[in-house]
């Protein structure tokens, strides 16, 4: 047990010598002071590791103790010592943030356990965190060389993910290393596996296809319009399964989680394909066939998400439901907190879809921006981000808002996002699409082994802008790179998060069903 430095607050700090002397003899510093302004004095010029607080002491008082505290040192844990538990006491204590409490008398067993708990907490998380998963790890590694269904592989992204912030909250970097390597096995076989199965998904009555974006309306939201109930959509362009668990905890005092699924994103994992194939109901392939003036190919000029709204419409048509629904897209603050002003006439519709880029933009900004680049230069960093900007978004006083009608919510996304690290060389004529994780050409140079390649974009669903075109995909963490100035390419895009191919992160995605919390 490490050396902890507690100061101890009570004004008969005189009957307090057995706890003391027993905490000495634990190996731990103690400093007491017997009144309020000496202990804030002794809190400005020195630091202590945990601070023992008497509630009721003459002069000022305890509690007046904890906010100055609070104020000169916010981080250190203060342990509240009481003599009842009366219930306006305690909700002003815990409402100045204490962290623990004890009732008199305290014995020494019960002040060992504070300071366990309080101070060596985080130390003893790291070191039960960092044996579970050397415990599991051969389990996991099973998981990854036994999966061979849908379900398998969400299950195990699920189990990666869980692991994966975890070791977040610890401080053993060789576990980190150990992980980011199990990931990278696991989404190497998951490349095996798409590249073996996709196509087959979309033959005719395939029941081993799993669900994905383009059947969400059908299946999530009709069914409980049909029954008179009022849904809101709310869609987080490239939000992945981890970014959406940090999210949750911060959601959750608002909405409580009802349904927590994964479902799998089709490829290209790119906003013009797998967004529109979501708002339309349609593989890509149908959309560009049945609504022409809704689609634009790779190579055209123009927006190539400007018609969800009316694709969404088109779907209702389909299915012959007459929907009265609103759809907002929010590309920034400004347009979030007018959508939010709108709030009560949007909640006049049945059904109410938001779409929020951030995410998405991040993703860009962080490529394109060294300063954002710094800022989220890794997994955790890019997950504490994307939770900093939420906190503070129109968007969680969008949550705060819904919690307070009677509707069902649904939070989801189009596709994910792999921090990539690898270039694969991969040459194209003028008209080659420029995105980083997919390409489409008709005169495309490539190592077959280093890509999957679809030959016949209309068996995986895909529209073509020319008879001869071809779609590859990069695996894992692979990016495409041209041969000229390869170099200056190559350090330009290492270590940023690009979407459009096959990885875990990209392509098992999470919807999410929520309802207010009564």
């Amino acid at each position: 047990m490490t050396e902890v430095k507690v100061l101890w607050v009570d004004d008969e700090i005189d009957l307090l010598k057995i706890q003391i002397l027993y905490l000495e003899e634990k190996g731990h510093k103690v400093f007491t002071a017997n009144n309020g302004y000496d202990a804030v004095e002794m809190i400005k010029n020195n630091s202590y590791d945990i601070i023992f607080l008497d509630e009721n002491m003459p002069g000022i008082s305890g509690l007046d103790v904890l906010t100055n505290i609070k104020k000169i040192k916010p981080s250190v844990p203060v342990v509240m010592v009481t003599k009842n538990e009366e219930e306006d006491i305690m909700d002003d204590a815990v409402g100045a943030k204490i962290d623990d409490y004890l009732i008199k008398p305290v014995n020494p067993k019960q002040i060992i356990l504070a300071i366990k708990k309080n101070v060596e907490n985080k130390q003893l998380i790291s070191e039960k965190t960092t044996l579970r998963y050397r415990a599991g790890f051969s389990d996991l590694s099973m998981k990854i060389n036994d999966a061979s269904t849908c379900n398998d592989w969400k299950e195990l992204y699920k189990d990666l993910v869980y692991w994966e912030l975890e070791l977040d909250k610890t401080e053993d970097d060789a576990m980190d290393d150990v992980l980011i390597q199990q990931k990278k096995d696991a989404d190497i076989e998951f490349s095996k596996f798409i590249k073996k199965n996709y196509i087959e998904w979309f033959e005719e009555d395939n029941e081993k296809r799993p669900e994905m974006p383009f059947d969400f309306f059908r299946k999530e939201v009709i069914p409980l319009l049909d029954r008179k109930e009022k849904v809101c959509v709310i869609v987080i362009d490239n939000l992945r399964y981890d970014q959406w668990k940090v999210l949750q905890p911060v959601i959750s005092p608002y909405l409580e989680t009802v349904k927590e699924e994964l479902w799998f994103s089709i490829l290209p994992t790119a906003t013009q394909y797998a967004r529109n194939a979501f708002f339309a109901g349609l593989m890509p392939l149908d959309i560009a066939k049945r609504y022409p003036e809704y689609w634009l190919n790779d190579d055209e000029e123009g927006g190539k998400n400007a018609y969800e709204k009316e694709l969404l419409a088109e779907l209702f048509q389909r299915y012959r439901r007459k929907v009265k629904f609103s759809y907002d897209k929010v590309l920034n603050n400004k347009t979030g907190e007018k959508l939010n002003e709108r709030f009560a006439d949007i909640m006049q519709n049945r059904l109410s879809v938001i779409v929020y880029n951030f995410v998405d933009i991040l993703s860009h900004a962080r490529t394109d921006t060294k300063m954002i680049r710094e800022l989220a230069d890794g997994e955790s960093a890019y997950r504490d981000l994307t939770l900093t900007w939420f906190e503070h978004s129109p968007l969680l006083e969008t949550v705060k808002l819904l919690s307070r009608e009677n509707i069902t919510v649904f939070i989801t996304t189009d596709h994910g996002s792999v921090n990539v690290d690898n270039p694969v060389k991969v040459v194209g004529d003028r008209n080659t699409t420029t995105n980083l994780r997919y390409k489409q050409g008709r005169n495309l140079a490539y190592n077959p082994k280093e890509v999957f390649e679809i030959t016949k974009p209309e068996q995986a669903g895909l529209p073509v802008s020319n008879i001869s075109s071809t779609y590859i995909f990069a695996y894992n963490f692979d990016f495409f790179a041209y041969p000229n100035n390869y170099n200056h390419y190559v350090k330009y895009y290492k270590n940023t998060f690009q979407h459009g191919g096959i990885s875990l992160e990209e392509m098992i995605i999470p919807y999410i069903m929520l309802k207010p919390k009564k």
